[in-house]
């Protein structure tokens, strides 16, 4: 039986996790150690502390990989996390720049039976409110092809599914400009000067940013 973890420990799980799946490869201790914003030394004996435990493939100066057990946990962090913020949008009618912060405290609470109660009272949500999918209590993940907007030709239309960058700072911009998960779109336009992207948005016609393009996605 898998000892329960500390806190600490479930965040660097995570965070290997996060920057496994965007590098399609391992992480290294340098990106473990920017994303923990830590010091190396930290760094380097809490993963000895993971490699014990048996949840991290681990050798000094070269990358980092969760094993099988590793991947569980991580994904049922995620899990709970996901979860979470669905019940602060859905039910407690947080906004959705407000719950990060929240969920991340909620996310460590170890009753499984209180996980699968919350995801049967939401219904069983597959993606939460930023548009991350869900992993379900077998740590499967609901399939989709995200196009990102600044990849969409003019005269293509779509549905705004989820966001790259889910800082408070961004989600607040798209709340200023009316743009939510769920907002039908058309691309209007492509500027070459500066690829920034004319839409038509609800009925509403808009400019943005290159750097928002290519944080908002639709799927195929």
């Amino acid at each position: 039986m898998q000892p329960m973890l500390f806190q600490a420990e479930e965040n660097y799980i995570k965070i290997i996790f996060k920057i496994e799946s965007g590098s399609g490869g391992e992480a290294s201790t340098n990106a473990i150690e920017e994303a923990a914003q830590t010091k190396a030394a930290s760094v380097s004996d809490m993963l000895r502390k993971l490699s014990q435990k048996g949840l991290i493939n681990y050798v000094k100066y070269q990358g980092v990989t969760l094993t099988e057990e590793g991947r569980r946990e991580a994904l049922a962090i995620i899990r709970k996390h996901r979860l979470w913020e669905v019940f602060l949008v859905n039910k407690l009618g947080y906004k959705w720049d407000e719950i990060h912060d929240i969920a991340e405290q909620l996310e460590h609470i170890q009753s499984t039976d209180l996980i699968e109660r919350l995801d049967a009272f939401l219904e069983y949500p597959q993606f939460d409110p930023h548009g991350d999918p869900i992993p379900n209590a077998r740590g499967e993940f609901a399939q989709k092809k995200q196009v990102f907007l600044s990849e969409m030709e003019p005269g293509k239309k779509g549905t705004v599914a989820g966001v790259k960058d889910s800082s408070t700072v961004f989600l607040q911009y798209l709340d200023k400009i009316g743009v939510a998960i769920g907002s039908p779109f058309e691309v209007l336009d492509k500027i070459e000067y500066d690829q920034s992207v004319e839409l038509r948005v609800e009925g509403r016609k808009m400019f943005i940013s290159r750097d928002v393009a290519q944080n908002l996605y639709s799927i195929e």
